[in-house]
């Protein structure tokens, strides 16, 4: 039976909750990352990376897939893609937040290439949630609490929000202008519904469960 959720693990910040893994997943170490799966007696069934950031021995019986330090991939985009090559449906990356800020904002593009694949992807950090969407709707629950912010990437994003505090009805959204910065959770079932471009949508990790994410 093929694995649609795979969870990458990078060399960022963490949370002080332990992931929650699904059952019947695939967990895949991009380097550093493996020290923390270690710490949390996880055991990956990939490590990938130049191992510039781990120093440890890598455990035995485990797929290992070395690569030079001078490359043109991350470490993180390394793991992206073998997901994508095993047919990944949903993708969750904890470590790629925080730390480095090229580090983070190129985790940040990932998504948007996993979203423009029809993936459902997230970064999970330390604070925040970061997730990618292209010509999708995304339905918050009323348990959802804090701030949210939308902005667009790579262009025009077309958006309509409802159930939050500040509305939006197919607003163009820019990328030289941070219009959906800080809308807030109402207690109600919340939506955004990005009609035309890319969206990225962030949130405080203090909510945990995942929105639902369908077609417009």
């Amino acid at each position: 039976m093929p694995v649609n959720t795979f969870y990458i693990f990078g060399s960022g910040e963490y949370g002080e909750r332990a992931p929650e893994i699904e059952s019947e997943s695939f967990i895949i170490a991009a380097d550093g990352g493996l020290a923390y799966l270690q710490s949390k007696d996880l055991s990956p069934g990939l490590i990938v990376g130049d191992f510039d950031s781990y120093r440890g021995e890598l455990p035995g019986g485990v797929e290992v897939i070395r690569h030079p330090v001078m490359k043109d991939e991350t470490d993180m985009e390394l793991a992206a893609r073998i997901a994508l090559e095993r047919g990944v449906k949903k993708a969750v990356i904890y470590g790629g937040l925080g730390g480095r800020l090229d580090h983070t904002f190129a985790n940040v593009q990932l998504l948007s290439m996993l979203a423009r694949r029809d993936v459902e992807c997230y970064l999970v950090g330390k604070n925040e949630t970061v997730t990618a969407v292209y010509r999708k709707t995304v339905r918050f629950s009323p348990e959802y609490r804090g701030a949210v912010s939308v902005f667009a990437y790579g262009g025009k994003t077309v958006v309509t929000e409802t159930g939050l505090l500040y509305k939006l009805r197919r607003a163009a959204l820019s990328d030289e202008k941070p219009l959906g910065v800080s809308n807030e959770f109402t207690g109600v079932q919340a939506e955004v519904r990005v009609h035309d471009g890319t969206a990225v949508i962030m949130w405080s990790a203090e909510n945990r469960v995942f929105p639902d994410i369908s077609e417009v």
